[in-house]
């Protein structure tokens, strides 16, 4: 027997639509359970904008499933991933609850300088989440298999292992935005928990980390 679900003779009025192509604009025909569809005028690749594919951000037959991932996929993957990986480094970080502080203070810095910034936010907050595991050779594997193991793109556990390298490298000018905004964040952790070294500021160079910067600040000085 036939699922339901799949069999047309169940289908009702809208399950079978029209969209508009996103290169050209043409009507592009789904069946509610296509999750792509190329389109007949220009050819471009176009996602059924009515599937839900969260599945798609842990499933490591993803792309066996959904066939050639479009990018408005890929980047719902990359943006569902990274709530998998603040789940999975509070498992591996367990009693340590003073690491778990720092990490998601960081975190939510790297959250709004991201933001602010216009920084690639699914690398720069997994390689918050990540920093205090993969700041070692030894750390930096163990990054690795967690996100091979929460299904990441080999591109995505790349960057983000790079990006760690840089945030927690001696050599400050080297660094991309991603690891300027992670190595902002940590400072601002680490001023958040009352340290006051002056070379902790140095490290802020966007506007919006001197910006919070100066908050913390200001609120040890009223305290």
């Amino acid at each position: 027997m036939k699922c339901p679900g799949q069999d047309t003779r169940y289908w009702k009025p809208g399950d079978i639509f029209e969209a508009a192509c996103p290169n050209c604009g043409a009507p592009v025909e789904f069946f509610k359970d296509e999750s792509t569809r190329r389109c007949k005028k220009c050819g471009q690749l176009a996602v059924n904008p009515k599937m839900d594919f969260g599945c798609a951000a842990y499933c490591k037959y993803a792309e066996e499933c959904l066939g050639e991932l479009g990018p408005d996929i890929v980047k719902k993957r990359d943006d569902l991933l990274k709530d998998r990986v603040a789940i999975e480094v509070k498992r591996r970080l367990n009693r340590d609850f003073r690491r778990i502080a720092r990490t998601m203070k960081a975190a939510r810095y790297a959250d709004e300088i991201a933001r602010t910034e216009k920084a690639d936010l699914p690398v720069v907050l997994s390689a918050a989440y990540l920093a205090e595991i993969g700041a070692t050779t030894e750390g930096a594997d163990e990054v690795r298999a967690i996100l091979i193991g929460l299904g990441a793109r080999a591109e995505l556990v790349d960057e983000v292992i790079a990006v760690i390298g840089e945030a927690t490298s001696e050599t400050p000018d080297s660094r991309s935005k991603n690891g300027r905004i992670v190595a902002e964040a940590y400072a601002l952790a680490r001023l958040e928990e009352g340290h006051r070294d002056p070379a902790v500021l140095n490290i802020l160079s966007t506007e919006t980390g001197k910006g919070l910067a100066q908050k913390l600040l200001s609120k040890g000085e009223t305290a």
